[in-house]
């Protein structure tokens, strides 16, 4: 990390600097560099840079590189150099030392224009507006264009004529009308001159002499209106010029006769401009503090900056003032002295200043993720992050109101907020204020800044001019030692370094990416330049067209330059932008997919990543410029602040690593965890990866685009082509190239924790991540051959993979277990589905083991007797069932005692039969000897039930009949209750399938054939009903006709069950004695009435009265009867005289 100056208090102001200045013999003015004492690495043993050079090694890029030199080409033509250079909006504008200005479209890279405007370098380039308007396509927009050029201000009719070019100089194309296109591009030159020229109109241009050399000028925002720029060079004026007439060459009225040294090739460019003579309006605002080397419009347009030799000035614009500033016009409002070091008085107007007004909207989130979908990133922390990090906090107003400014001069960086004009405060209660300037913080680097801006709110992109070091003994102390002005001995210079700084830690985040650019050794630091386009946030759109649904947001790169894309059918995602939907008009859309484009072979030593172009952007291509090979460079297609470092002789792009970035990064340094990880959550990440196979070469575009490119194709064809039908295959064949990589990065992780010997996690990442038989039977058997068996057992695949993983591997992993933990085993079994291996194999493995003798019913293992014994006895078992062999397994589990298992075995499987001798032993096979002493009935009864009804079934079925049962039961002691319960549920008619909803005529027949196969046991069924179950046996006498009348009367009799004896008494025809023993027995006399009335038996009744007549309540009984079925004169006749009878009279 290199630490970097002090920090700035509260209110902005910079910290007294109490450090000592260090340089070398040829002093700071030698080679621009000012090496400052907290801004060296402190020195360090060997160890501890090894070390840190390894923890560098780790570190990820912040940023991907890609050279865009052979995009240029045109630029470099006639061994000419860049010496300017600017991007905005769609826009790249290059000025060379021919003082050429090549204009090119982006990300296309076509020249829109190129002329010649200087006969020097060129040292500055700026546009109006800035940035330009976003690119539209509407027909009305280019009729208001169309208008604008005819009325645009200065204009006189002799300019309308063709433009008539010269032998020199081919005529270009004209450029296309649209807003986009309709801005004004001003340069300065050492030659003294301010050309500024319409893009759409070649004539449209002015050329103004300033007499000496010139190193800034700056279009006004609203350059179109006012006609108004600022310039200054080496003079040190700071000139405001106004106005001028399109077509026309002046001299400025601040030089007074220095114009005629230009004179001389004036001609020449005005007979290739077309360039008459008319004068503006020059106003110097400001002079005498040294020459100019930056002068920055801001955004707002409110305020300039501009830089001097004695330091930084910003004031107040004549633009979008309020009522109260009206005399604020050009009123500076700020100055910000330069560092007082030594080296400064020398080389403070060598050093170019670099400035850099914000759009903070379009910065990069803070700890945004990677370039996952279309960089629309919001900055809705990014006030929370800058308070946690120690940076100022501006409340919403001031946000809303502040501009940031970020200014980098020699090593020294300046953030500042600029704020717009108020009341004052304070002593200055009720002046108004013409704005304030707020130095948010300072920081000081070991290098030349020759580009800074933001990358982040809390992030600084600087471009460092790196000199070589000098030796210890060779530091300057005291400013005396500065060689004199005039004698330098200049060293070669080193590569370029990308830094990003942390504000508050001010330390870089991570190491600085240098880049290789053609030349170095003989470039300066005002040799290169810095250019940023920020991120657009744009709110999404849903457009549903043709049946395809688009997102549209995201960047500059891809939602407003193609207005009339054609949509394909599949759904996509148009989030990068504005790059990619209005630059080309005629451009059509098909849904093929993307082919990548070959990679420059530039002599910038680019890290590429291994993304290539993202998907849907070959597709994308304007038939046009396919044909002529104008595919835009791939790195331009991606999303989110795209920026560009331009060099004389290289152009590089820098931009946030793409998630497959990412991917290919953390592949590439076997972080195979986070890339497996990463590829599951975000599959898009390997759109961009080649098919890795042997030999394979980059990646170059489809078929339909090298057709394009070898012979004319209509649009009808166009959309014939195959690429534009595949959209199905396509989508296959990308999911099974994500497929691949990630079976290809699973198995290096897996590789890498079985070296570290991680046996544990690797059997965890194999259940993960390995998808094919092969790669599981490869681990498989490596983790067996280091006896892993229970690392990797978890994991194995438990469904049919295909091919099938052979069956020898789950066969060896059971045989392991067989031997070394059963209920391991017994756990297997049960996840395991039988098909997974050889059931046979395994079934002789287990008895191979119980024949040994060393797993038997009385071993103890983990206190506990038989417990291996018995659990493999339920794995055979198990296994002599999933080998259709139900009988052996129902053995096994008789042994075991299993009632359960062996109930539902015999349930399903009818096996019953094999029971069929021991008919006791299955009814008490959940009945313990103490419960057979103890157990309630209702006990005995719930435990017998299953196999009661397994029997019952059987009984329906023909298979064991219930001769067999009765006679089993019958001689067996203590077994009555049980075949009660059997005869009970055969006349029920309760089978196994009784507890299911069945139709009421099935539940009837087996109720009815139970009935009858009891009906040959009637009497042994009256005994046990009556023992048993009383309310059922006075049913079955009732229903039943199979028994005994003498013996079930014998029965009832003996047991005074007097309801059921007198039943059987009345059905014998003994109805006599049935009334007596009701009269006698029961003493109720509504019975005996009832029972007579049943009856209908004259005689009955009279022996009813003649029973009833000494007893008085029977006689009221029989009273209140009187008129139904009893004669009430033979009753009253009847009644002994004198007998009493309670409750007569009512």
């Amino acid at each position: 990390m290199r630490p970097f100056g002090p920090p700035v208090d509260a209110d902005g102001v910079r910290m007294a600097l109490d450090v000592k200045e260090k340089d070398n013999d040829d002093g700071a003015e030698e080679d621009g560099q000012e090496a400052m004492g907290n801004g060296l690495h402190d020195k360090a043993s060997d160890e501890d840079e090894e070390e840190e050079e390894e923890a560098e090694e780790e570190e990820e890029p912040r940023l991907k590189y890609a050279s865009l030199t052979k995009s240029q080409a045109p630029v470099y033509r006639n061994a000419d150099a860049t010496s300017a250079f600017m991007v905005a909006g769609d826009k790249m504008v290059i000025g060379t030392h021919n003082g050429n200005i090549h204009v090119l479209s982006l990300p296309s890279f076509q020249p829109l224009r190129v002329y010649h405007a200087h006969s020097a370098s060129i040292t500055m380039v700026s546009i109006s507006p800035n940035p330009p308007p976003l690119p539209v396509a509407r027909p009305d927009a280019l009729k208001r264009i169309a208008s604008d050029r005819l009325d645009s201000p200065g204009r006189s009719s002799i300019n309308t004529a063709p433009n008539v070019s010269s032998p020199k100089s081919p005529k270009q194309p004209p450029v296309p009308v649209t807003p986009s296109n309709s801005i004004h591009i001003a340069t300065s030159s050492i030659d003294g001159n301010v050309c500024v020229a319409s893009l759409l109109d070649p004539k449209d241009v002015l050329l103004r002499n300033f007499g000496r050399p010139l190193q800034a000028v700056a279009l006004s925002p609203e350059y179109k209106n006012d006609r108004t720029y600022l310039s200054g060079g080496l003079a040190g004026n700071l000139v405001m010029t106004v106005g001028g007439r399109a077509g026309t060459s002046s001299t400025s009225n601040t030089t007074g006769g220095a114009a005629a040294a230009a004179s001389g090739w004036l001609g020449t460019i005005g007979g290739t401009i077309g360039l008459g003579s008319q004068n503006g309006n020059d106003t110097v605002l400001h002079s005498g503090e040294g020459s100019i080397s930056t002068i920055k419009w801001s955004l707002t347009g409110k305020f300039v900056v501009w830089v001097n030799e004695q330091g930084i000035k910003i004031m107040r614009s004549n633009l979008h003032l309020e009522a109260a500033e009206t005399d604020a016009s050009w009123k500076r409002i700020s100055h910000i002295d330069r560092p007082n070091r030594p080296g400064w008085d020398e080389m403070a107007g060598v050093w170019k200043a670099r400035a850099e007004w914000i759009n903070e909207d379009g910065l990069e989130s803070e700890e945004a993720p990677l370039n996952v979908s279309n960089g629309t990133q919001t900055n809705g922390a990014d006030a929370e992050s800058n308070a946690v990090n120690g940076l100022p906090q501006r409340n919403d107003r001031s946000v809303r109101r502040a501009e940031r400014l970020v200014i980098g001069w020699a090593g020294t960086i300046w953030i500042i907020d600029v704020y717009p004009g108020g009341p004052g405060v304070g002593r200055e209660v009720g002046e108004p204020k013409v704005g304030r300037a707020e130095v948010v913080t300072i920081l000081r680097t070991d290098c030349i800044i020759s580009g800074i801006s933001l990358y982040t709110p809390n992030l600084l992109l600087v471009l460092a001019y790196v000199t070589p070091e000098e030796d210890d003994n060779h530091t300057l102390s005291n400013a005396q030692s500065t060689p004199k002005r005039g004698f330098h001995r200049r060293r070669n210079g080193l590569q370029p370094e990308m830094r990003i700084i942390d504000i508050t830690t001010k330390e870089e985040v991570c190491v600085a990416d240098t880049l290789n650019v053609s030349r170095f050794e003989s470039l300066s630091a005002t040799d290169y330049h810095l250019g940023v386009l920020p991120v657009i946030r744009t709110a999404s759109k849903i457009v549903n067209q043709r049946g395809t649904l688009e997102t549209i947001g995201g960047t500059i790169w891809d939602a407003t330059m193609y207005p009339t894309r054609v949509l394909g059918d599949s759904t996509r995602i148009i989030g990068s932008g504005l790059w990619d939907a209005t630059m080309y008009p005629t451009r059509f859309f098909t849904s093929a997919p993307n082919a990548p484009s070959s990679r420059s072979n530039s002599s910038i030593s680019e890290r590429q990543s291994s993304s290539r172009t993202p998907s849907g952007i070959i597709a994308d291509n304007n038939l046009t410029a396919v044909k002529s090979g104008q595919i835009p460079h791939p790195a331009t297609l991606t999303r989110g602040m795209k920026i560009f470092i331009q060099s004389p002789y290289d152009c590089v792009l820098a931009t946030r690593p793409t998630i497959s970035d990412h991917l290919a990064w953390l592949d590439s340094h076997e972080k195979y965890e986070e890339a497996w990880n990463l590829l599951d959550a975000h599959p898009e990440a390997v759109t961009g990866l080649p098919e890795r196979t042997p030999g394979s070469s980059p990646g170059t575009p489809t078929r339909a685009v090298n057709d394009l490119k070898a012979a004319p194709i209509s649009l009808e064809d166009f959309f014939a082509d195959d690429g534009s039908q595949t959209t199905t295959s396509l989508s296959q064949n990308f999911n099974s190239q994500v497929e691949k990589e990630k079976r290809r990065i699973g198995d290096r992780w897996v590789q890498q924790l079985v070296n570290q010997k991680e046996w544990s996690k690797a059997g965890e990442v194999c259940g993960r991540v390995l998808g094919t038989s092969a790669s599981w039977e490869r681990w498989i058997w490596v983790f067996a051959h280091e006896n892993k068996y229970a690392e990797i057992t978890p994991y194995i695949p438990t469904t049919q993979l295909q091919p099938p993983l052979p069956s020898l591997v789950y066969e060896d992993v059971l045989g392991h277990y067989i031997l070394q933990d059963r209920t391991r085993l017994k756990e297997l079994l049960e996840r395991w589905p039988p098909e997974l291996f050889d059931v046979n194999s395994v079934i002789h493995a287990i008895q191979g083991k119980l024949n040994a003798g060393d797993v038997r019913e009385d071993t103890v293992e983990g206190q506990e007797m038989g417990r291996d014994w018995r659990t493999l006895m339920e794995c055979l078992a198990k296994l002599y069932l999933a080998d259709a062999r139900a009988r052996e397994a129902l053995k096994c589990y008789i042994k075991l005692h299993d009632a359960d298992s062996a109930m539902a075995l015999i349930s399903t499987y009818h096996l019953i039969d094999a029971l069929s001798d021991d008919i006791p032993g299955l009814i008490l096979l959940r009945i313990s000897k103490e419960q057979q002493k103890s157990a309630p009935l209702s006990e005995l009864e719930e435990l017998t039930a299953e196999p009661i009804r397994l029997l019952v079934d059987e009984a329906h079925h023909g298979i064991v009949r219930p001769e067999t049962v009765i006679s089993q039961l019958k001689s067996r002691p203590g077994m009555l209750p049980y075949l009660f319960f059997y005869l009970r549920a055969l006349w029920n008619g309760d089978t196994s399938s009784s507890n299911v909803e069945e139709p009421l005529s099935s539940t009837h027949l087996a109720a009815t054939e139970g009935k009858s196969l009891v009906s040959d046991f009637a009497d042994l069924a009256v005994e046990l009903f009556a023992e048993y179950d009383r309310p059922l046996l006075l049913d079955f006498l009732k229903t039943s006709q199979s028994y005994t009348l003498s013996i079930a009367s014998a029965i009832c009799e003996k047991r005074q069950y007097i309801p059921e004896l007198v039943y059987l008494l009345s059905k014998e025809g003994r109805t006599k004695k049935a009334l007596f023993i009701i009269i006698e027995n029961l003493q109720d006399v509504s019975q005996a009435i009832t029972f007579a009335k049943d009856q209908d038996d004259p005689d009955l009744w009279n022996d009813l009265l003649d029973y009833s007549m000494n007893k008085p309540s029977f006689i009221r009984g029989l009273l209140e009867e009187v008129g139904t079925a009893i004669d009430p004169i033979k009753l009253v006749r009847r009644i002994p005289e004198g007998l009493e009878i309670e409750g007569l009279r009512e």
